[in-house]
């Protein structure tokens, strides 16, 4: 890539894709992971060691969209879910944490990381945790971590 690296590229995403690295250089492996990077390896390739890269993808897709839930007694397989919190209520629906971050008002809602998305107006306590991050107390007293990146994102977007 002219001009730019792997992790420049990342840097301009919103969300982190699977990502398998492959590289002739070892000294860039733990950013890899700081990127939640699924593999790293190093140039020349050994096909073995990709193809078990590849496994890490089928895998993490399958744990990602295929869920078995358990309701009076049946247990139904679902595809991609999110469960949302309401004060008492926490219902299961059967759509992706992406497709309500792409409906749900900015103003009102932030994707923390990959699993959570947080109602603003809820938060009672903000502060730093690991490698750069924020750590939300929520007023219901659950805690979402706001990953490194997005806390970069958090910060200007609250005047941090």
């Amino acid at each position: 890539m002219p001009g730019k690296t792997g992790f420049d590229l990342l840097e301009e995403l919103d969300r982190s894709p699977r990502i398998i690295f492959t590289t002739a250089y070892d000294e860039y492996a733990i950013k890899a992971f700081e990127y939640n990077a699924l593999d790293y390896l190093l140039k020349p390739i050994d096909p073995a060691r990709l193809s078990e890269a590849i496994k890490k993808i089928v895998i993490e897709k399958k744990e990602d969209e295929e869920i078995e839930v358990n309701l009076k007694g049946k247990t139904l397989k679902a595809g991609n879910y999110v469960r949302l919190f309401f004060r008492d209520q926490k219902p299961l629906i059967l759509k992706t944490l992406n497709y309500l971050d792409e409906r749900l008002d900015p103003r009102t809602f932030f994707r923390a990381n990959r699993k959570h998305i947080i109602n603003l107006k809820y938060i009672e306590n903000i502060e730093p945790w690991l490698n750069g991050g924020l750590l939300v107390k929520m007023k219901d007293g659950k805690k979402v971590e706001v990953s490194r990146r997005q806390s970069i994102k958090f910060k200007e977007m609250l005047s941090l």
